[in-house]
């Protein structure tokens, strides 16, 4: 019982939205673009280098400690006070909790300790898989379906104030919003239907996100898992209407070949002489091909005289072998 339910926890989650590893940014006091570190490693070896220059030059003490003070203070300020934001990123800035502006793309300047950047929004277009297992459909059928949702920010203030979390508030209102199409569709509307189910996803999704400043741009379901017992049938089903349609193409080709004979026997219902040489024909084409033929007694032997013509053949070919 304790492994079941560890197991089960475990797949739990699984299946949660890891938003500890997906966070946009770090918190403001690890963000540090490269030219404030740059600027602030220069003024940090300024502030030491002239502190030294200045105690062996014997200068004042207040002197060396406003150098040293000073620079380490502007190296300080550039390391927190620069930032720089990608082309396809927005800083969110609060200044005292309150919520200031957004900043970007580009270089911009903020206040140390008063103002913080604690969410960095991308506004490029995002992927996120998401999946529904063992969902039943309409017609009670358990299925697993696997999609994929394509989503962009358009709204980087709503995305940062309205959600605390928008990358697992969308993948959860994707599952919901999956499981709840896969509930209302059977399971042929879902096979012969993904256009429709991924039209349905997008709608609804799109509705549960607006408010948080996200749009959804599409949904695509990548794959649909069924019960492999059914799958079979499915597949004996399929198998038999084949052989059935390939019964009927052979029954409708079997009536016109008949239809052709009985148009072709008109020729021959009044001249018995071309019937005769039709049959010496065809006695002709068999020993031909294969050097023998054996005829079986029936009322078509009667009626095209085979069997006269056969025996003058055999003592055609046994002549030739005496000589």
């Amino acid at each position: 019982m304790l492994n079941t339910v560890g197991t089960q926890q475990k797949k739990d989650d699984q299946n949660q939205p890891q938003s500890k590893n997906r966070r946009e940014k770090p918190v403001d006091n690890v963000h540090i673009s490269p030219i404030a570190g740059l600027v602030g490693t220069l003024a940090y070896l300024i502030a030491v280098g002239g502190a030294v220059i200045l105690d062996e030059a014997r200068a004042a003490a207040w002197l060396q400690m406003v150098w040293a003070l000073g620079f380490l203070f502007i190296g300080t300020y550039m390391l927190f006070a620069l930032k720089v934001a990608q082309q396809w990123e927005k800083a969110v800035v609060l200044r005292l909790g309150k919520f200031h502006g957004l900043r970007g793309p580009g270089m911009f300047w903020m206040l140390p300790i008063i103002d913080s950047t604690p969410v960095w929004i991308d506004h490029r277009v995002m992927v996120t898989p998401f999946n529904a297992e063992k969902t039943l459909t309409k017609d009670t059928v358990p299925v697993d379906v696997d999609a994929v949702l394509f989503w962009v920010i358009w709204d980087a203030e709503k995305a940062a104030l309205e959600v605390a979390d928008y990358r697992a508030a969308i993948s959860w209102a994707a599952q919901t919003a999956l499981r709840e199409v896969i509930g209302q569709m059977t399971l042929a509307d879902i096979l012969v239907g993904r256009a429709r189910m991924d039209a349905d996803l997008q709608k609804i999704i799109d509705e549960r996100t607006t408010p948080w400043g996200i749009s959804v741009q599409s949904v695509e379901i990548r794959d649909v898992i069924i019960p492999q017992g059914l799958e079979d049938a499915m597949s004996q089903q399929a198998q038999a209407e084949r052989e059935r349609q390939s019964r009927v193409i052979l029954g409708e080709a079997e009536m016109q070949v008949a239809d052709s004979f009985a148009e072709a026997s008109k020729a021959y219902v009044n001249n018995p002489t071309a019937l005769h040489l039709r049959a010496m024909n065809m006695l002709f084409e068999g020993l031909k091909e294969k050097g023998a033929l054996v005829i079986v007694p029936s009322s078509a032997v009667d009626t095209m005289n085979l069997g006269g013509l056969s025996g003058m053949v055999s003592l055609a070919q046994n002549q030739q072998r005496k000589e």
